[in-house]
């Protein structure tokens, strides 16, 4: 039997370790486990290049509960240890002090460091015991025990099975560890693609609480589909693996199956979700692993920011991991990586483009909005994106790429600086009227309408020099293209100037300009335009974008533009009643305003109510 002290410099490492090498303390499990599946692996490979000799027979993992004796036993039968490993890898820890130790070991990958691993265990037990037995020819079993302080005991022991099992006592502060749902829960969170079956019991227990069918059953998916070569697959296999991550998501529109050994190595399924509308938008369901162990599902730094709307698994030993695993380092692989998500999510949708563009826009609903921010976000991924970014014709339908809409528009919506002008709206139901204007001058309109498509706007108008994008509702039919200085109105100079009086009255919380001018006599009498520029800072601040508080703050502005070539005013005019004329004017004024969305509350109330009197 030896006794003596592990040999770190410092006067005791655990404190140390429990207070800062963690940040969650639940990682000691996923730790342990890790350790045993490479105890395993290693005898795998030993095995097959004839270093370890005799059968491996069942080779898996077994997590057990002792409800009354608080312990969790992690077992494996994997290569094991000798007495001379066991000194090895848990008592010579040679550090010069507490500190070498933080900056030694806060930018290394657990897996791999067996000492730092195993050390984890600490963070929730009053002790350790190590019960092993080496795969070697003629090894005797070993048993080491710690408290948590810097003295050990290391000795043989009677040990029939090849392997390693860990029997933690849970301290009184851990207690929370010692109940069957919370270590299911974190093995499922933490092991639940890992490479060998894993299984999980509890022992003395309530027997109402105990299921013995799911003890039966591994708790996790040794061999998941990302870890097979797609020719491998069918669609089924991928739909199935996605309802596995997401079981209450909808199939998907389509995947990418991420392969790549050289310059780095990335193993991973992206799945494209539906998103039929632009507040279902979620993140953070892309999950990161290294070697099939889950790490995070923050990727914020490896997957663009335009994925983080796609879902599914991302595996790689080569991103560079802080101790705690959960927070990833700047490093060149990162970057690469980032750049070849990217790269493979432009040529798989430039690829269903080209061969199926019916599918494509079929799933346009959903595929513009990873497609458009994208386009905002990262310069590489616009470049390719130009050629399938589509825009959708609101009057048939039809699609439309960029190059497309220029050459069908060219010679209607090119204004006088040679730009193509994107006439476009954002309600179709509300800004109904303006749309039918527009599309009588023979203008194509098409549909921005979703959340993201007030930023896409501003954004594609600084990186697409030849386009100019104006709203539909933003100005007369006459003026969206090119503003037309000179319109004859049927009306006298002196009429006009007395309609415009007759307009020239005061709205609360608008700034209102008149203007009269001679438009078809088919047109609205009143038409209401909110200046292009000053509403989209508006609904940009409705969104919390830069200066939201100064354009939010700002009064709503509106152009009344006065049809004078409509009939109404050639009664209108010839009106004695000055109150009934002040009253018939107010209304064609609020039914303009009513279309814009700006007839609200009291005023919206005073509407109403006059129009009932005008009809009495």
């Amino acid at each position: 039997m030896q006794k003596g002290q592990i040999r770190v410099q410092t006067e005791n490492i655990f404190p140390i370790i429990k207070k800062f090498l963690y940040s969650d303390h639940e990682i000691f499990l996923r730790e342990l486990v890790s350790n045993a599946i490479d105890a395993t692996q290693k005898l795998k490979t030993l095995s097959s290049i004839g270093e370890a000799k005799g059968e491996l027979n069942d080779l898996r993992i077994d997590v057990v509960l002792d409800v009354n004796a608080k312990t969790l036993s992690i077992i494996d039968k994997g290569i094991g240890m000798t007495a001379e490993e066991v000194d090895k890898y848990l008592n010579q820890l040679a550090f010069s002090g507490a500190e070498e130790f933080l900056n030694k070991y806060k930018d290394a990958n657990i897996i791999g460091h067996f000492g730092l691993g195993f050390y984890s265990a600490f963070m929730v037990s009053s002790k350790v015991e190590v019960f092993t037995k080496s795969f070697r020819e003629g090894a005797k079993g070993v048993y080491w025990s710690c408290d948590g302080s810097p003295e050990f005991e290391l000795y043989e022991i009677d040990k029939e099975d090849r392997g390693t099992k860990i029997v933690l006592h849970i301290n009184e502060e851990s207690e929370e560890f010692v109940d069957a749902y919370r270590i299911r829960g974190i093995l499922t969170k933490f092991c639940k693609f890992l490479p060998v079956p894993i299984y999980f019991s509890e022992e003395n227990g309530r027997e109402e609480e105990k299921d013995k069918e799911l003890e039966e059953q591994p708790i996790n998916n040794p061999n998941p589909i990302w870890v097979k070569k797609p020719s491998e697959l069918t669609k089924e296999d991928y739909e199935n693996f996605y309802r596995e991550l997401y079981p209450a998501g909808e199939t998907p529109l389509f995947w990418i199956h991420l392969n790549v050994d050289y310059p780095f190595n990335l193993t991973g399924i992206l799945y494209f979700p539906k998103i039929k509308q632009s507040y279902e938008i979620q993140k953070d369901k892309i999950q990161l692993y290294s070697n099939q162990v889950f790490v995070t599902d923050e990727v914020k730094d490896i997957v663009p920011e335009f994925l983080m709307l796609l879902h599914g698994i991302i595996d790689s030993p080569d991103i560079p991991l802080n101790v705690s695993r959960s927070y990833l380092q700047g490093d060149p692989n990162v970057r690469k990586i980032n750049a070849h998500i990217t790269k493979k999510v432009a040529d798989k949708l430039d690829e269903i483009f080209r061969n199926d563009r019916p599918s494509f826009e079929a799933k346009w609903e959903s595929l513009g909005l990873f497609v458009k921010y994208g386009m905002m976000t990262d310069d590489k991924f616009q470049e390719k994106a130009n050629k399938f970014v589509l825009l959708q014709d609101v009057a048939d339908s039809k699609f439309y790429t960029l190059d497309e809409f220029k050459a069908a528009t060219d010679a209607t919506q090119k204004n006088k600086d040679g730009k193509t002008v994107i006439i476009y709206t954002t309600d179709p139901v509300q800004q109904d009227a303006y749309i039918k204007a527009a599309q009588a001058k023979d203008y194509k309109v098409v549909k921005l309408e979703t959340l993201i498509d007030s930023a896409f706007i501003n954004n594609m108008e600084m990186k697409w020099d030849s386009v100019h994008f104006v709203r539909v509702d933003s100005d007369i039919a006459d003026n969206l293209v090119d503003v037309q200085e000179h319109t004859n109105s049927i009306l006298s100079t002196e009429e006009e100037e007395k309609l415009k009086g007759l307009f020239g009255f005061q709205v609360p919380d608008l700034t209102v300009k008149v203007e009269v001018k001679g438009l078809s006599a088919e047109a609205a009498p009143v038409i209401a335009t909110r200046p292009e520029f000053v509403r989209r800072m508006k609904d940009m601040a409705g969104m919390g974008g830069g200066m939201s508080a100064f354009y939010a703050n700002m009064p709503d502005e509106v152009t009344l533009t006065v049809n004078g070539n409509h009939k109404v005013y050639q009664t209108l005019l010839k009106e004695n009643d000055t109150q009934k004329q002040e009253n018939q004017v107010r209304n064609l004024a609020d039914l303009a305003l009513l279309s814009q969305g700006l007839l609200k509350g009291a005023n919206l109330t005073e509407f109403i109510n006059r129009s009932v009197a005008l009809l009495s």
